[in-house]
């Protein structure tokens, strides 16, 4: 049988780093961004952090004539930040929002309200029998690595990021993934990741690499990161990635790998405060299909996994103690409404000798007490959830440890 002319796909993956009002040059950066997709004709490309669907709208008009075919996934209060275009045409989408996404009230850090989730779509290229199944995505931030509050949420995410995988590839030739993971290349979310799924990472698998030193896509010189967060890293990290593989009779090989390295050509100022990820694949038929496999053996698999059941655990334990706290803070504040309650009653009755409190001291400590109830009440719903959502996480863990050691 006569093999099929191999597709060679151009993909580019950026965090923008484009929040209205508190992004520095947030316009101009987008407008570059725009410019430099023009020039440079991609296949697909897949962006983080539009927040603003102006901003999208803008790229969406100029990038009409070199990638005609675009989504917008929203999500949440603000939107996911998740954006597409393609060069051929987009079959369908699905947006999935993962089942926690960090703290309502960490208001300075915000990823609750934009709701991160993991884009889907289906992308027909040039006749293909099966469509070419892009994803891409990002995950909760890391603000403090030493303390890491959010990282049995991120282990949440990461695990129902690779399930999400494994349970949707099965429709397509090629899987593709990219995006910002805000976790190190040897961090137990990644290896989770692509040993549970089989993706494989551009980088390590690039014939050809050009960019910053060991692909880092958060460095120092960049003039919008934040210096002091990567003093352990002289070099930078690399938290931005574009995984693939080939699900059934293909076969993909990454060509070329290259990252930006700074400011735009002829400007004073970088795309974002990430390096833009840019690989080149080629896709082939070999003829024979191939079944769907782990991408690690499977004792290693079994201890990335272990290590990944530890951190929801410790996240679900950490849950437990919040939830118990605003309970009993929520049931003493009830208490102390019903007492005034029980005083006020009382002093309507006639059976109190004379008013124990001045009236607006009794008001003001009755709307406090309400106040109290409401937010403890509010925070005990909401870590109520955390804990069924961290609880369902360990659970399937535990029962895909189980199959994995008891395969021979």
């Amino acid at each position: 049988m006569e093999r099929d002319p191999a597709l060679r796909l151009r993909v580019f993956n950026l965090n923008c780093w484009a929040i209205r009002y508190l992004s520095k040059q947030r316009q101009e950066r987008i407008r570059l961004i725009g410019d430099r997709l023009c020039q440079e004709g991609f296949d697909l490309v897949l962006l983080q952090e539009v927040w603003s669907e102006q901003d999208y709208s803008n790229l969406k008009a100029k990038l009409g004539g070199c990638c005609p075919f675009s989504h917008y996934f929203r999500s949440g209060v603000i939107g996911s930040g998740l954006c597409v275009f393609s060069k051929f045409p987009i079959l369908d989408t699905l947006l999935y929002q993962y089942s926690l996404n960090g703290y309502p009230y960490m208001l300075q850090h915000g990823d609750w309200f934009c709701g991160k989730s993991v884009g889907l779509l289906d992308r027909c290229c040039r006749g293909r029998s099966r469509p070419l199944c892009p994803r891409f995505f990002q995950l909760h931030a890391e603000y403090w690595r030493e303390k890491d509050t959010y990282l049995p949420h991120r282990m949440l995410q990461a695990w129902e990021l690779a399930q999400f995988i494994r349970h949707t590839a099965k429709a397509a030739d090629v899987v593709l993934l990219g995006g910002d993971l805000n976790m190190h290349p040897e961090d137990v979310g990644i290896r989770l990741l692509r040993g549970w799924t089989g993706l494989r990472d551009a980088f390590t698998e690039a014939k050809r690499f050009e960019g910053c030193e060991d692909g880092c896509t958060v460095v120092p010189n960049n003039c919008f990161t934040i210096k002091s967060e990567l003093q352990p890293f002289p070099l930078g990290i690399r938290i931005d990635y574009i995984l693939y593989k080939a699900v059934s009779s293909f076969t993909v090989k990454c060509e070329e790998l290259k990252t930006t390295t700074g400011t735009a050509p002829g400007m004073d100022i970088p795309y974002s405060d990430h390096e833009a990820v840019m690989a080149t694949l080629h896709i082939q038929r070999k003829g024979q299909a191939a079944g769907v496999t782990l991408g690690t053996a499977v004792p290693a698999l079994v201890d990335v996994l272990s290590e990944a059941q530890t951190e929801v655990r410790v996240g679900l334990l950490a849950a437990q103690r919040q939830r118990y706290s605003s309970g009993r803070m929520a049931v003493l504040a009830l208490l102390l409404l019903l007492l005034q309650a029980v005083a006020a009653l009382g002093a309507l009755a006639g059976l109190a000798g004379g008013q124990p409190f001045p009236k607006l001291s009794f008001f003001l400590l009755a709307f406090l007490a309400l106040g109290i109830l409401l937010l403890t009440a509010g925070l005990h719903l909401f870590h109520s959830i955390e804990v069924k959502m961290l609880q369902g996480t360990e659970e399937q863990m535990r029962m895909a440890l189980r199959a994995l050691q008891e395969r021979p």
